[in-house]
């Protein structure tokens, strides 16, 4: 079995998590109970947990290629197709973004299309793409 990632997220509403993560980007759901539900991110495990105390707490900021960005935040690395597929997705239902889409780190191997979004959850999800061998890639010779 290929592995998967797991994450459990805090939200402060369910139903507003469920639109977010099924209505606007697209996930599927998958089991539910008392104060949770399942979320299949991309072929990666999610699950949001009824916590609104957790999903309330501060977010810091981060420098990220001369602007700032959430500190607290998680996301996918998408091919490049995929990436511009959900931007103009985004676009299309008049997205808030936390970090506006583009390209990032222009002509540094840690180059890449990157955006961040707020679930109104309390969460911050962000969506990149760049090739595989350069997620990890740093300016050293």
């Amino acid at each position: 079995m290929e592995p998967l990632f797991h994450l459990s997220i805090p939200v402060n509403d369910l139903e507003r998590a469920k639109a977010f993560y099924i209505d606007t980007i697209g996930c599927v759901i998958g089991r539910e109970a008392r104060g949770r539900f399942d979320i299949n991110f991309f072929g990666h495990h999610i699950v949001a947990h009824l916590s609104p105390r957790e999903a309330g707490k501060e977010n810091g900021v981060i420098p990220s290629d001369g602007d700032s960005a959430p500190l607290r935040h998680f996301g996918v690395i998408l091919p490049v197709e995929q990436w511009k597929a959900m931007e103009t997705r985004l676009i299309a239902r008049n997205t808030q973004f936390t970090l506006s889409p583009r390209l990032s780190f222009a002509g540094k191997p840690a180059e890449q299309h990157i955006m961040m979004l707020p679930d109104g959850c309390g969460n911050v999800v962000e969506f990149k793409s760049q090739p595989r061998d350069r997620v990890f890639a740093t300016d050293a010779p």
